[in-house]
């Protein structure tokens, strides 16, 4: 886990339940755009995340050891842009072996578990596998 994960579980942990949602919709709406250089792979329907219901797309890189992570999700997602909001913010700069290891539980440190229904848990599940295997292969 990255410092700047343990910093975001902290921040996530020191308030009560129901500021969390407020939470997530303030990290939702500072969602990044998407790079315009991946924007006709996007189109195409490349980087999509099919576990989740939202159109999510994730464009990970690795230059000279550090991950970058580029994605695309629009804005009627919200929960989505803040889950891999907290992913880039946390793991945007950190090595392939930091972006591995991306607790499992990592809705449950946050405290949002329980806000979120089974099919936007499998979905996030969904999106830390496919960020994982897409720094793996970009690391190669």
């Amino acid at each position: 886990m990255t410092d700047r994960l343990r910093e975001i579980i902290d921040e996530f942990q020191g308030v009560p339940d129901e500021f969390r949602l407020e939470m997530l919709l303030e990290r939702a709406r500072q969602f990044p755009p998407l790079p315009e250089r991946y924007q006709a792979l996007r189109e195409k329907g490349l980087g999509r995340v099919h576990e989740c219901m939202a159109e999510v797309y994730f464009f990970p890189e690795v230059q000279d050891g550090a991950v970058r992570i580029h994605a695309d999700i629009p804005g009627d997602a919200p929960t989505q842009r803040a889950l891999v909001g907290i992913l880039m913010d946390a793991y945007d700069g950190a090595s392939p072996e930091a972006v591995a290891q991306i607790p499992h539980d990592l809705l449950n440190r946050l405290g949002v578990a329980k806000m979120l229904g089974m099919q936007r848990q499998r979905g996030f599940s969904g999106v830390v596998a496919q960020l994982q295997r897409g720094v793996a292969e970009a690391a190669r």
